[in-house]
């Protein structure tokens, strides 16, 4: 453990031991240190007191209207995180994107609807798989920076990985009785690192709602004949599309911006760390894979 680690900062209302370098109360939610970023409405710290979980669908509402309340509502019960769910509506939705790129295809064949039906399911296969890699990716590579800027890693098993020994001084008797988190709610929890830092990637749920329809009214309509020999060159007029720059235009800002700023909420919650250090590392890795990802792609280079 380095030095912060070891150094204690006791809270002035409700009298509990911190980390010196905790930017709020673990124990009541107090701002112990503010930033300059929390002046903005996105990044501001909430410091009410919390009685009972949300819903995950209101938490789903408030990561697109109020992602702090969001983040600091589920930070409390990471366990019921709605990462999963919003990983998994995402899958869907590409499923239903997969028929929204079929309806450009005329098939005159009596078994349309199978072939609709095995084209959605093989999107939404692919989806699950897709978007369980690409998130797993993406928080890695989110989680380096923030170790880089915050020391990710090491507080986060500060807070939620220590020994047992560590954690009798966070037991109900040790604690102070003002304190309103009674037996120290955000300690006595396993992270749930992924879960809740899945739940950054909800915008994808409005960018795929987007894409959809993008699919539906911009491109343009071919005729498929499945019983005749295949021929390949009836996608080129699909392929070949310049919609597909806006499709990749819409996910690169996504990338680059939305889910960086959901992302660093999501970090600053579990480590009680700098919003502002984490942002900083969060736009850079975004803006990066923006960049590989989506504006290196023919698309955008031709």
């Amino acid at each position: 453990m380095g030095m912060a680690a070891t150094i204690l900062n006791r809270c002035p209302r409700c009298g509990n031991d911190n980390r010196v370098d905790s930017y709020v109360c673990a124990f009541c939610g107090k701002r112990l240190m503010f930033e300059r970023i929390e002046n903005f409405w996105i990044f501001k710290r909430i410091e009410a007191e919390w009685q009972t979980p949300d819903k995950w669908y209101i938490q789903l509402l408030w990561l697109f209207t109020k992602p702090n309340k969001a983040f600091w509502s589920i930070n409390h019960r990471r366990k019921n995180a709605p990462g999963y769910y919003i990983l998994l509506f995402n899958a869907l939705l590409f499923g239903l994107m997969g028929l929204a790129f079929f309806s450009h295809f005329i098939v005159n064949s009596p078994e349309l609807f199978l072939y609709s039906m095995s084209i959605f399911v093989a999107f939404l296969l692919f989806g699950i798989v897709y978007y369980f890699l690409f998130g797993f990716v993406l928080i890695w590579l989110f989680g380096k920076g923030a170790n880089y800027a915050v020391d990710f890693s090491e507080r986060l098993e500060s807070r939620f990985g220590g020994t047992e020994d560590e954690k009798v001084k966070y037991s109900q008797a040790e604690m102070s009785p003002f304190s309103i988190y009674k037996g120290g709610t955000l300690h006595q929890q396993h992270a749930y690192k992924y879960k809740m830092m899945f739940c950054a990637f909800a915008p994808f749920l409005l960018t795929n709602l987007i894409d959809i329809l993008i699919v539906l009214t911009a491109f343009p309509t071919v005729p498929l004949d499945v019983f005749g020999p295949f021929d390949p060159n009836v996608f080129n007029a699909i392929f070949n599309s310049p919609t597909w720059m806006v499709l990749h235009l819409i996910d690169a800002l996504i990338i680059a911006v939305w889910i960086p700023i959901l992302i660093s909420i999501a970090i600053r919650e579990l480590s009680n760390s700098s919003t502002t250090r984490v942002l900083l590392s969060s736009l850079t890795i975004g803006i990066l894979i923006a960049i590989i990802f989506y504006f290196m792609r023919p698309t955008f280079v031709l």
